[in-house]
C-alpha cells in the first residue's frame, strides 16, 4: 500500500489516501475507484470511530481510500468544509492517472455531520457559491456517488441545530443553503442514505426528507432505515464500540449498491 498526503481547500487541510498497490498481472484492475471519507462530529471535532474502521473495509474492496480532515469549529465556517471537499476531488482527478484512481468512479461517504458535508458536495457541486471560489471551473468536483449514514440535512424542524450553527458561522444565508432537502436538483449525484427510526441526535426525518427530495428531482437513490439503534453507530461493530447485528446489514447494503453503480467487483 502507498500512503499519500496532500493539502486541500482554503484552510489547507490534509487528505490523506490509502492507494492499493499496483500488482503486474492486474492489468486495467489496477485502475481503481475510489472513496473518500468524511467523518462524522457535529463540524466540532472528527469522529476516530468513523474514519480508519470505515477505510479498512473499502480498502478490503479493493478501492483506493481517502480521508478528509475538514475543518471543524471557527474554521467551519465560509463554506470551508465544503470548499475542502471540493478541492479533494479534483485533487484526486487531476493525480488520478499517478494515483491509479478511475475519475469516473469516485464516491463520497459521510457520517452525521460529515455526511452533511457529503451530501453538500453532491448536492451543491455546481452551486454558484462553490463555482465562484474554485480555480476550475467544471464538474471535476462532482461525486459520481455519495453514502449517507445518519446524516445531518435540514436547517428547519429537524435540524442538528450544532452542526448547523457551526458549518453556518452564524450566517442565516449560509444556514438556508445548508438546508440541503431544499437544494437538490437534477444534477446532484445519485445517494445510498441509511438512518436508524430512533436516531434521538438527529432526527430520522433528515433522512426522509431528502429521499423525498431525490424522489422529486428523479435522483437514483436508496434509502434504508432500521426501526432501532441509536446515534453514531458507524461499522456496527465491537471495534467501534457500537455492536449491532441489525444495523450492520448496511455495510453489504451500501458496498452492494456501490459496487452496481462502479460496476466493479472484488
Amino acid at each position: 500500500m502507498r500512503i499519500i498526503q496532500i493539502a486541500v481547500g482554503p484552510n489547507q487541510v490534509p487528505l490523506t489516501g490509502y492507494l492499493q498497490d499496483i500488482t503486474s498481472d492486474g492489468g486495467i484492475r489496477n485502475i481503481r475507484p475510489s472513496v473518500v471519507i468524511c467523518p462524522g462530529g457535529a463540524y466540532r471535532y472528527r469522529s476516530e470511530r468513523e474514519r480508519d474502521p470505515v477505510a479498512l473495509h473499502f480498502l478490503n474492496m479493493s478501492y483506493n481510500v481517502f480521508i478528509l480532515d475538514y475543518s471543524v469549529q471557527e474554521e467551519a465556517k465560509n463554506l470551508n468544509p465544503l470548499l475542502e471537499a471540493s478541492d479533494a476531488l479534483i485533487k484526486i482527478r487531476e493525480h488520478a492517472l499517478a494515483w491509479m484512481c478511475d475519475p469516473t468512479r469516485i464516491a463520497i461517504i459521510g457520517f452525521s455531520a460529515g455526511g452533511h458535508l457529503a451530501a453538500s458536495l453532491a448536492i451543491l457541486h455546481n452551486h454558484e457559491m462553490v463555482v465562484s471560489r474554485q480555480t476550475i471551473k467544471d464538474e471535476n468536483n462532482r461525486p459520481d456517488a455519495a453514502i449517507l449514514c445518519y446524516p445531518v440535512i435540514s436547517g428547519g424542524e429537524y435540524a442538528h441545530k450544532e452542526s448547523l450553527e457551526w458549518v453556518s458561522g452564524g450566517d442565516e444565508k449560509l444556514r438556508t443553503l445548508f438546508s440541503l432537502e431544499n437544494q437538490v436538483t437534477a444534477s446532484t449525484s445519485p445517494m445510498f442514505i441509511w438512518h436508524t427510526v430512533t436516531d434521538a441526535s438527529v432526527p430520522v426525518e433528515n433522512s426522509m426528507q431528502l429521499a423525498l427530495s431525490l424522489r422529486r428531482e428523479q435522483v437514483p437513490f436508496e434509502l434504508h432505515l432500521f426501526e432501532q439503534g441509536s446515534h453514531g453507530l458507524s461499522m456496527c461493530t465491537q471495534e467501534v464500540g457500537t455492536p449491532h447485528p441489525a444495523c450492520r446489514q448496511w455495510v453489504d447494503l451500501a458496498s452492494t449498491w456501490l459496487n452496481s453503480r462502479f460496476h466493479h467487483t472484488l
